[in-house]
């Protein structure tokens, strides 16, 4: 509720107008205690700073979870590809390429990174 609408709730129930403006000013201290607990942040310009970068965060997430996504199903035609033709379902060295791909760009945290992108991606065919 807006402290608008608090004041005018107030106001329409019969509530005296001290009584209104103490509505409508524990709705804003409500609301900013929450975006404050929401974000961590001390400061008006930080809650704001803080919401937008997540924005982007979450926007960003949804790109990586797509090409994940689409990593997962080009590795099943190279799978079934390798599979049909009387290869083996994995190729380790292949895997290790990866492996050294993302540990090279994020160090060891990318490594695990790999792992875990390399165990999303097999045995799906």
């Amino acid at each position: 509720m807006t402290s608008t609408a608090a004041t005018a709730t107030a106001v329409k129930t019969g509530a005296s107008k001290a009584a209104a403006v103490e509505s409508a000013t524990t709705v804003k201290t409500a609301a900013a205690k929450s975006a404050a607990e929401w974000t961590g942040a001390r400061t008006d310009e930080a809650v704001s700073l803080i919401g937008d970068a997540r924005g982007r965060i979450d926007a960003l997430d949804d790109r990586i979870i797509g090409l994940v996504q689409e990593r997962m199903a080009v590795s099943a035609v190279i799978q079934e590809a390798r599979i049909t033709s009387g290869g083996r379902r994995v190729n380790l060295a292949r895997e290790m390429e990866v492996l050294g791909h993302y540990s090279d760009a994020l160090g060891k945290p990318g490594t695990a990174l790999a792992m875990t992108l390399l165990e999303l991606c097999r045995g799906r065919v």
